[in-house]
């Protein structure tokens, strides 16, 4: 009996089997200042004095400061009141040096951790973790967090019980109602391992599939990317692997069906569902690598308010058809983090989905080209019914979503206050600039360790300086790659920004406001000429761009202002990236 009903389709893996388908510097923090002078102190009054030269600057920033002891090299090492973020650290010294002639340097005592490397043996294929031009910078990242405490639902195939994976997962449920399409002999019920969802031709219409499509293991390649333990000697290791999996199986055999889905999110999240049990381990992420065309449905968009309203982020695959997002759900419903995926060099992959609603890009492959550019997790051997334990490449943006996914639960393990809104925010506003180009694919893509130190209240960047209402008194950016932590202050608010742009460059000013809020960027040059810029709607990222063709450095300058929603330190947060 050929079987017809509304089909879900995976967000990544079918991009291959079908066509729908070292750090070492802690720079976190210090406390500590190395100073050197030109020449020593002949006498403990002398070295007072000399103490006293750095009482000044360190009052400018209401510091106090102690000296602790000399180096090998000569150096003081001085001790502040309290910790300093590594730009403080850095202006304190600059200040130091600056103020006293005296001073040969001065510069932050970085805290240095152990670099952890995990012994998992195929860990160096893991560029999608470590790699600079298309990685998340995981290695640094887990220095602070490996996703302890945090609950993660997989809504997916479910799960093949895996050596590498089995310590992190928890009772699952298997909400598939539909008997063929579950392929386990029933419906419903509370074991979410993963049959098989091969296909023989024909099997979910006429010529569909046209020749036999083998079992994906699509949930346990999701699962392992989010939480594959490391450090055990054995495979892969995931980006949050002490972070703890519950699988909701959706999909089975020509997909799965919405009402299926949306109970399993509810469900997800710790809310109820008649006639299943309740979840004993509520998730704070709720990963989706699935989707189909069309608007997001009011049972869609009802299942991710409640889930949201029980405190869970959810992170969903774009889709991978080379089109705009806005025609897909569920990365088309509101309040989901919706994720593209970048290949190996850090630029757009030619199958991703794209467009305004996308929040933000992950690692997600490559088509064509070597599995080496893909990324690699737990897998299953068997063609058809499950086999023996693997690990395989596959590609798209169901690999890119589940790697946002395992940061949101490092930021979460370190800082589990966090909401929905926060939470993508944060992930956003801590992203790296696109090393190659990708086209309306959000914010930049997620930087990992960034992401925790902003969960732990210390962003990547530097404040906005006020007043900086007028060009007169525009805060100068001077490094290019800046990123701004800002917030509009009232409704009436106009913040500019000094760039001094070498010529030939290309100005990108790339305005992240939060979630709830609506602010646009324009560009000027120093005329008041308006030369570039961008009006998204509330939530979304604006990027504008000049390209200056002159040969010397021009003064153009960036405003962000106000156009809807909130205000103030809280409401009215925004992250800007100038780069050039």
């Amino acid at each position: 009996m050929k079987h017809t009903t509304h089909r879900w389709v995976l967000a990544a893996a079918l991009a291959i089997l079908a066509p729908l388908a070292a750090h070492a510097a802690d720079a976190g923090y210090t406390d500590r200042i190395i100073v050197k002078y030109r020449s020593a102190p002949a006498s403990s009054v002398a070295q007072a004095a000399q103490m006293r030269g750095t009482e000044l600057p360190a009052a400018r920033m209401g510091l106090a400061m102690r000296s602790l002891r000399v180096t090998a090299l000569g150096s003081h090492v001085l001790k502040a009141d309290r910790k300093l973020s590594l730009d403080e650290a850095e202006r304190l010294a600059a200040d130091i040096e600056a103020s006293d002639p005296n001073v040969e340097y001065a510069e932050p005592d970085l805290i240095m951790r152990a670099a952890f490397t995990p012994n998992d043996p195929r860990y160096n294929e893991q560029w999608n973790l470590f790699e600079s031009a298309g990685g998340i910078n995981a290695p640094a990242a887990w220095d602070r967090s490996t996703g302890s405490g945090v609950v993660v639902a997989v809504v997916d195939t479910g799960y093949r019980p895996h050596a590498d994976l089995n310590a992190n997962i928890l009772q699952g449920y298997d909400f598939i109602s539909d008997a063929f399409t579950a392929n386990d002999g029933g419906g419903r019920d509370t074991d979410a391992r993963d049959p098989g969802d091969w296909l023989d031709p024909g099997d979910c219409g006429p010529h569909d599939p046209f020749d036999l499509s083998p079992s994906t293991w699509h949930g346990t390649h999701v699962a392992g990317i989010i939480a594959a333990r490391a450090n055990n000697a054995r495979g892969v290791a995931g980006v949050a692997y002490n972070a703890r999996i519950v699988p909701a199986r959706v999909l089975g055999k020509c997909g799965g069906s919405t009402s299926d889905i949306v109970d399993a999110v509810i469900w997800a999240a710790g809310g109820s569902v008649p006639g299943v049990p309740a979840n004993a381990n509520p998730a704070k992420v709720i990963n989706i690598s699935l989707g189909t065309t069309g608007s997001c449905g009011t049972s869609m968009q009802n299942a991710i308010d409640s889930a949201r309203s029980r405190g869970a982020s959810v992170i969903v695959a774009a889709g991978n058809d080379t089109e705009d997002s806005v025609n897909f759900t569920p990365a088309n419903c509101n309040g989901v983090v919706a994720v593209a995926s970048v290949n190996r060099s850090g630029g757009q992959s030619s199958f991703t989905n794209f467009g305004a609603l996308v929040k933000l890009a992950a690692p997600g492959g490559e088509r064509p080209g070597a599995d080496s550019n893909n990324i690699l997790s737990t897998l299953n051997t068997g063609t058809t019914t499950p086999g023996p334990d693997s690990y395989g490449f596959y590609r798209g943006t169901s690999m890119a979503a589940p790697t946002v996914s395992g940061v949101a639960a490092l930021m979460l393990s370190v800082k589990p206050t966090l909401k929905p809104d926060d939470v993508t925010f944060l992930l956003q506003s801590t992203t790296r600039h696109f090393p190659s180009a990708c086209s309306q694919c959000g914010a930049g893509i997620v930087n990992s360790r960034a992401a925790v130190d902003a969960a732990t209240g210390s962003p990547p960047g530097i404040p906005e300086v006020g007043p900086n209402d007028s060009t007169a008194q525009a805060q100068t950016i001077a490094n290019a790659n800046t990123i701004v932590n800002a917030a509009m202050s009232s409704s009436s608010d106009s913040d500019y920004y000094r760039v001094s742009l070498p010529g030939g460059r290309t100005l990108t000013a790339t305005l992240i406001p939060n979630p709830n809020s609506d602010y646009d960027v324009d560009i000027y040059d120093t005329s008041g000429t308006l030369v570039g810029s961008a009006r998204a709607g509330t939530g979304v990222v604006d990027v504008a761009t000049y390209q200056y063709f002159g040969r010397v450095a021009g003064t153009y300058f960036v405003r962000v202002f106000y156009y809807s929603g909130g205000t103030g330190t809280t409401t009215g947060k925004y992250a800007l990236r100038l780069n050039w």
